[in-house]
């Protein structure tokens, strides 16, 4: 199979190229604690100008923190869908720059794609891959 990456390509695939960086993982990679390291980067660059991104990226990392602890609950995973659909999807110019729009994609994406693993934190309390030690040494 043949795999281009041009901005037309991935839109059609639906993904973006966005700032032009890529991530390559491999099969053994935890999506939720992937995600969440994107979160904490987003969360810890955002200037705190303007709410929606200040409080949701802090909401957002509060949230995928929880769930990669194991501690997370069934609604867990649609709230944190719906404050990265609030802040990246919300009203036009909800943000001041384009940090709270980027600090949702990863949310949206992994959720989208992946949405399996971040039940299974929450059904089973814990990570397939062994990575809770991680989030909680963070915390």
């Amino acid at each position: 199979m043949e795999c281009t990456m041009d901005f037309d390509s991935l839109r059609n695939a639906g993904s973006a190229v966005g700032s032009a960086a890529v991530i390559v993982m491999d099969e053994t990679t935890c999506i939720p604690h992937a995600v969440l390291r994107m979160a904490e980067f987003y969360n810890h660059e955002s200037c705190g100008k303007c709410t929606p991104c200040r409080e949701g990226t802090f909401w957002m990392v509060r949230l995928l923190r929880r769930i990669c602890a194991g501690d997370g609950t069934p609604a867990d995973v649609d709230r944190l869908l719906g404050v990265a659909q609030t802040i990246g999807f919300g009203p036009p110019n909800i943000t001041l720059c384009a940090l709270g729009d980027a600090a949702t994609s990863p949310i949206t994406g992994g959720v989208r794609h992946f949405r399996e693993e971040f039940e299974y934190h929450v059904r089973h309390g814990r990570c397939p891959t062994g990575e809770r030690e991680a989030v909680e040494a963070r915390g």
